[in-house]
């Protein structure tokens, strides 16, 4: 999955991840058992926490000797010494193996003790009645009736040893321990509170290790998942950037915006999430798994049905929910497209009075957008009660099995708390993967849209070994140039051929939709040619770099765009370095220093989004400007002088014959007035040229030219424009 991908740079950082989870499921693992000590040997059992009692009477001692087989006696023996007062007591050395020495002791300390549970009880009993018979107590009993109770005990302590869990079994052995203890009134209350303590500190600095740990992995998974999201935007948008207007046509710029933010953001999100829970869950299942087997309470098949239970639930949602996640996104693209093109149309809206229109438009989109999202909601808003429901059934079945084996004797109350809380614990790490697996398949439409950006071959590039274009003279030629729009059945172009010269006007005029834009755009290699070749000084541009190429023709589209800064900047925009003395000259020769001037902050004012501040000549006129502050060797207006009043048109054209004298300058334009001095005019028609020379050539010899030329011009205008050509301006 792409998604997994994009973690691989990131390896050490998700090492780093899975280590600290280890940890917080080691705590969070370890606060159950605490907590099952806790009850069941800091308050049930007075913090005793093994049965091998550190004083024990000598009578006592040698009655359970007598019980034990001789590996037990060897190890009873060797970890107890006489204490010549009555007691024999536990080594230092017995302390350390304290584990072999229960071993050893257990059945024949409650084949001893276990008789005084026995009397001490309400029950009636055969010890009990033996007793009374023979007029004495268990403390005056001879050790040699002592053998006679052993014999009579052992399939009773044996019976226990095979029923009872090992926990339990420690635990009824430590009650026989606190009877010896109360036998000679040893102070065990001052150890259960030692114990208590001891305990609580420990759990403590459980919980602050867990709590450290998730903080640690929170902040980690968070960076990891911040620099996949700066990756991913980095990487859509040098993709984009490198794109062809086919490309761009081919998503949608409301597609790529989509794609490049809410994409990315749903990515960033579930890494974030996938880090910290995807992880953490098996860890958390398998340790609580493991937990309950060494617990022995006998329960594991509650777990099973509580698993089972979560994975159909979940299942269900799954196939319910899981369409609407893949439609959601392409619900999103479609906001924003009609955001976009609303919000950037708002003039012609109002202008045709469609603004109704345009809000039933965006209501019924955000309405699409909004019955997904909240289908999606409701859903696993309906899946959170059903969820507790289950946790909650859950665990009163546990109380209601652990309840029947308690009282059978098998097992404890803290065993039971404990059991409980690993059980919860398990199902709730199925319960996370459940939630990813419901929003992973969202997050991986996002990844493929994104992968689909990047993978997507781009048809204009640098061909391998491409060299760069250096010190150019600007002479260029379209050698029988043909172009076709990607996927289109037709020819734009056909059979383009001819020579621009530096310090001569090439311009290009013709009927609406005839390829005129097209033309030029190869030029910068906006597309590139289907056949022919575009060569500058005899190079042809394909074996170019495209950046030598563009870094030498100055650009003005049809539609002045400008960017959100001071005028000063956007001028400066294709060259930096440009000086004050520069940026104004350009500005001059645009015809566009007066206006500026005239604001307050002159060259520093604030140009808003998309030039929203300035009027649609000022903006061409900047846009002019921008092109002439570069100092290209190849000018190309694409009809950049519609929005200029014919005044302004005239003064402009006449700065650049003068400042402008040594690039090869070419005019795409919609009037015969502002071509009319230019020194080579191609004449387009249907995507070819049908004429090709001087305004007075052409009035002689093409007739497209000429019906143009009588639609725009008066008859004294063309009289006058067929004097003389000696006095051309650009």
């Amino acid at each position: 999955m792409q998604i997994f991908r994009n973690l691989k740079p990131y390896w050490k950082s998700v090492i780093i991840i899975a280590l600290l989870l280890v940890l917080q499921a080691y705590c969070d693992l370890s606060l159950p058992d605490y907590t099952s000590k806790l009850i069941d040997t800091g308050i049930q059992n007075y913090g005793i926490e093994n049965c091998s009692p550190k004083q024990i009477p000598e009578k006592a001692y040698n009655v359970i000797d007598g019980f034990m087989d001789d590996d037990e006696k060897a190890v009873w023996e060797k970890y107890y010494k006489d204490g010549s007062d009555g007691y024999y007591y536990l080594t230092e050395d017995g302390e350390k193996h304290i584990e072999e020495v229960d071993s050893a002791c257990m059945k024949g300390l409650m084949m001893y003790y276990y008789p005084y549970q026995m009397v001490n009880s309400d029950e009636d009993n055969a010890i009990k009645a033996g007793l009374d018979k023979m007029g004495i107590t268990l403390d005056e009993m001879p050790e040699e009736m002592w053998a006679q109770i052993g014999e009579q005990m052992k399939p009773t302590v044996d019976g226990m040893l095979d029923s009872m869990g090992e926990d339990y079994m420690e635990s009824t052995a430590i009650a026989c321990t606190r009877i010896c203890y109360d036998s000679f009134g040893y102070d065990y209350k001052a150890g259960q509170m030692s114990y208590l303590k001891w305990a609580a500190v420990k759990m403590l600095g459980m919980s602050l290790l867990m709590a450290a740990a998730a903080v640690l992995i929170g902040l980690v998974a968070s960076r990891v998942a911040a620099s996949v999201a700066c990756g991913l935007r980095e990487k859509v948008f040098n993709k984009v950037i490198a794109f062809s207007d086919a490309e761009i046509n081919k998503f949608s710029t409301a597609s790529l915006i989509t794609r490049s933010t809410n994409d990315v953001q749903q990515i960033q999100m579930v890494t974030v999430m996938m880090l910290r829970m995807v992880l953490y869950a098996p860890i958390l299942s398998i340790g609580g798994i493991v937990k309950v087997v060494e617990n022995g309470a006998g329960m594991g098949w509650v777990i099973f049905i509580g698993i089972a239970a979560v994975v159909i639930l979940m299942g269900t949602l799954m196939v319910i929910a899981m369409p609407k996640f893949k439609v959601m996104q392409t619900l999103v693209d479609r906001v924003n497209l009609v955001s976009r093109e609303i919000l950037t149309g708002i003039p012609v809206i109002r202008a045709f009075g469609r603004e109704e229109r345009e809000e039933e438009r965006f209501d019924e989109a955000n309405k699409d957008l909004t019955k997904n999202t909240l289908f999606v909601n409701r859903v696993m808003t309906f899946a959170m009660p059903i969820l507790m429901f289950i946790m909650y059934a859950i665990s009163i079945l546990i109380e209601w099995v652990a309840a029947h084996k308690i009282d059978a004797g098998v097992l404890q109350v803290g065993s039971m708390t404990a059991f409980i809380t690993y059980t919860m614990l398990i199902i709730m790490s199925f319960l996370m993967l459940s939630m990813m697996s419901v929003m992973l398949p969202r997050a991986s439409v996002a990844a493929d849209r994104i992968q689909e950006i990047i993978d997507t071959d781009v048809t204009v590039q640098d061909a391998a070994g491409a060299k760069k274009l250096e010190a150019p003279r600007g002479v260029v030629k379209y050698d029988n140039v043909a172009f076709a729009y990607p996927g289109a059945d037709e020819n734009v172009l056909e059979n383009i051929s001819f020579e621009a010269k530096p310090g001569q006007t090439t311009a290009i005029i013709g009927s609406t939709g005839c390829g005129k834009s097209t033309l030029v755009q190869l030029l910068p290699r906006f597309y590139d040619v289907t056949e022919g070749s575009i060569t500058i000084d005899g190079q042809d541009i394909r074996d170019l770099t495209m950046e030598s190429v563009r870094q030498n023709i100055g650009f003005v589209p049809q539609k002045g765009i400008l960017f959100s800064g001071t005028i000063a900047s956007n001028i400066r925009f294709g060259a930096p370095d440009a000086s004050d003395e520069d940026v104004k000259l350009a500005a001059e020769i645009a015809q566009a220093s007066d206006f500026i001037e005239e604001k307050e902050h002159g060259y520093d004012s604030a140009v808003a989004q998309g030039g929203g501040n300035v009027s649609g000549g000022q903006k061409q006129r900047l846009a002019i400007a921008r092109a002439i502050a570069r100092k290209p060797k190849i000018l190309i207006f694409d009809d950049s002088f519609s929005a200029l009043d014919f005044k302004t048109d005239v003064a402009v054209r006449k700065a650049l014959g003068e400042h402008v004298n040594d690039s090869t300058v070419f005019i795409v334009a919609q009037r015969v007035s502002t071509i009319l001095s230019a020194d080579q005019i191609l004449v387009l028609d249907e995507g070819t040229i049908v004429g090709k020379g001087t305004h007075k050539e052409l009035m002689q010899t093409c007739e497209e030219y000429r019906q143009i030329a009588e639609s725009q011009l008066s008859p004294s205008e063309i009289a006058a424009s067929l004097g003389t050509d000696s006095e051309r301006q650009v």
